[in-house]
Parts: C-alpha cells; structure tokens; sequence
C-alpha cells in the first residue's frame, strides 16, 4: 500500500480526542469561558494570567506573546500527564482550549519552535471534581523501539514479498496465465500487510502498488506499473508475452526496495498515525473497489491491510495500556471486523465487493468505520512529545 491520501490531522486536545461513545473519551458538553485575561505562552512567560483556576467543563484562553510558534499544554504536577494541548500557537495570535478539571495541581507547559520546553507556575483547584482524560506524553525516545521492531518486521516481510513476486514473475515469464493468476495474490497480499511503513518507501510505493488514476491514458498509460498492471492484464485476458515487460519491471523494483530498504527510515511519529491511516485507506479504496483491477480480491487486500494494522497496533501496546481506556473495545473491533472479512473467504477465493449481499456490505462498512473512530485517537496518544 502507497500513500494514497493525505496523513490525519492531530486533534488539538486529548479532550476532544478522548472520545467517541465507550472508545475512552466522553462527548464534550458545553463550555464556559474561563475568566480574567488570556493566559500567556512565550518563551519567557509560560503560563503567566491563569489567575482563576475553577473546576468543571471550561475553556482557557492563550496568547502566544512571544516571537516564535509555540505548542501549549495543560499538564498535571509533578506526574506531567497532559489533559489538553493546543498546537502550533503563532505569535500574536489568541486561541480557547476546551478542557475538564477537577480537584489537582496543573501548570502550562510551552513548547517553542526549535527550543527548550518551559514549565510555568503551579495552580490548585480544589472541590471533589473528577479531571477529564489525560495521558502521560509519549516521547521519540518511548518510539524508538516499536519503529525498530516495526523495520524489522518489514524487512522480513520484503524477503517474503520478493520470493512470491518471483513465483509470479516466473508464471508470466513462462506464459502460464492460470499459474499467474494463483501467484498474484500471494505476492500482492505480501506487500499490503507492510502497510505501516508505505511512507518510507518513496518512489518504490507509485512503482509497486501505483494505480491508473490520475494517469493521461489511464489503465494503458506507460506509467501505469506494478501489481495493479499485472492485474489488468491477467484479468483482462492480455497475452502472456505483453505482460512480460512489466512483470518484470515488478521484480526489480521489489529487488530495489530490498536493497535501498536499510536506508529508509521510518519516523517514529509516523507508527501511530499509519496504525490509523491503514484502515482509513482500505475504507477509500478497497472497500469500495477503486483499487481493483478485475480480480475482485479488495476484500483479501482489507484483511491483510487488517493484519498490519494489528502489528502496528501490538507494537505500541505497552505505550497504550495505560493510555487508552478504549483499547479493550478496539481489540474487540478489529476481531469483528476479521470475522466479518474471513466470512467472505471461500477456500482460495474471496467475494468481490460488488457480489457481497446489501446486508454483508454494510455490516463490513460499518465495523471498519466503528474501527476508524477507536484507531483515531492513537495517533494524538502517541504522538511524540517532548517533556525536557
């Protein structure tokens, strides 16, 4: 899978993010403005003007009196664990944050653009009042060792995407279109269940997984390579000498992400947001077949897109056990929704999307979509911050 669409935008507060029904985080009910002047976020006067903590559902208000950009959060004191951050605050420039809090001590931390963080003066609110959902940050540091076993587990799954591309290359090389048709799925299925790391492989993605949209002449567009051009040509009953050229060109364009694959990185910011965005593509394009190319096995690409979702998600476990409140009900969703996919596997055939009953089709739409919504806030949990 390439990027196919543009990366999730981080929501501005673990507040908002916290919640879609019983995946962690409650609906917010309506705020009142927090009194008294703007609380003040620079690099030398962080968190100066909240002068009447209150407890409850509010809004606090910050102005970025500084000359550079500058990231603020509402944090607990002394653990740090941050109840709700606004993002990328300009100089100059007035912002509300909606945010529940109950009996504690918190203070603002600003994080300039290119600098050192800065903790500003401790506030005491009492009462009996509960805070709302809060997370202790993830740092790049708390990343590292997910990303490296997420490589690893890439690099392993290349050394296999590379042995069926073989098979499949050797079944059209050989003119056997029946054998080319077995192979190809294996070999595609292989490549789809790297879906976290699609980002990092640059222009190896468009090359081995690209589709015809967007191309002048569409599906006979010279450009158009890779799986999919297999595909339409072994389904649309192209000769096996005419499908030589770009099966190919398949091979060594996975041999080429093989060897260059040591030099790509993956970010560690970039694994919370893929373990989203996987599922999020499978909904766009496998879903509803604009990736298919005749071989009506988009349902088979959404299972293993699901499978790297899930490795994706296993790695950052340790990460979210603590929190994400939501994480037992995810579990459970993406079981349904394997359930769901498995139910339209026949032996070594799957349904096409366009053949499912009204009723599968939408249990299907449905559980991948209920999925999104308790996939999303992965990626605000963990996204990485820094907190020295």
């Amino acid at each position: 899978m390439h990027v196919r669409r543009a990366s999730a935008v981080i929501a501005s507060s673990l507040f908002l993010v916290a919640g879609c029904s019983d995946s962690g985080v409650k609906a917010a009910a309506p705020s009142t403005p927090a009194a008294g002047s703007p609380i003040q976020i620079s690099t030398s006067h962080c968190g100066q003007g909240w002068t009447h903590p209150a407890a409850g559902r509010q809004t606090l208000t910050m102005t970025n009196t500084g000359t550079v950009a500058a990231d603020a959060y509402v944090i607990d004191v002394p653990g740090g664990a941050v109840y709700g951050e606004i993002e990328g605050l300009a100089p100059g420039v007035t912002r509300s944050l909606p945010i529940m809090l109950g009996q504690g001590t918190y203070a603002i931390r600003c994080q300039p653009e290119d600098g050192d963080p800065l903790v500003g003066p401790s506030v005491r609110i009492g009462g009996t009042d509960a805070s709302g959902p809060a997370a202790v940050p993830v740092t790049y540091n708390d990343l590292y060792g997910p990303t490296k076993q997420y490589q690893e587990y890439v690099a392993g799954g290349v050394k296999t995407l590379l042995a069926k591309t073989r098979t499949l290359t050797s079944a059209v090389d050989r003119g056997d279109p029946k054998a080319a048709k077995r192979a190809w799925l294996p070999a595609h299925l292989a490549y789809e269940k790297l879906g976290a790391a699609y980002d990092t492989f640059g222009d190896f993605g468009d090359a081995i997984d690209g589709l015809p949209v967007g191309l002048p002449k569409g599906v006979h567009d010279p450009g158009f390579a890779g799986f999919h051009r297999v595909e339409y040509g072994l389904w649309h009953g192209e000769s096996m000498s005419s499908l030589r050229k770009p099966a190919d060109q398949l091979l060594k364009d996975v041999k080429g992400l093989k060897a260059d694959l040591p030099n790509e990185d993956m970010e560690p910011g970039d694994l919370p947001l893929r373990a989203h965005e996987i599922m999020e593509n499978t909904l766009q394009f496998e879903l509803t077949e604009k990736a298919d190319q005749g071989s009506g096995t988009s349902l088979a690409t959404a299972s293993a897109n699901l499978e790297g979702t899930r490795e994706a998600v296993d790695l950052l476990r340790p990460l979210l056990q603590s929190r994400y409140t939501g994480l037992k009900q995810m579990d459970a969703q993406l079981d349904r929704v394997q359930r769901l996919l498995d139910a339209q596997k026949h032996g070594d055939s799957w349904t096409p999307v366009a053949s499912l009953d009204p009723s599968a089709r939408e249990s299907i739409d449905g559980a991948v979509g209920e999925l999104l919504e308790r996939l999303a806030p992965i990626a605000t949990i963990c996204y990485p911050r820094r907190t020295s």
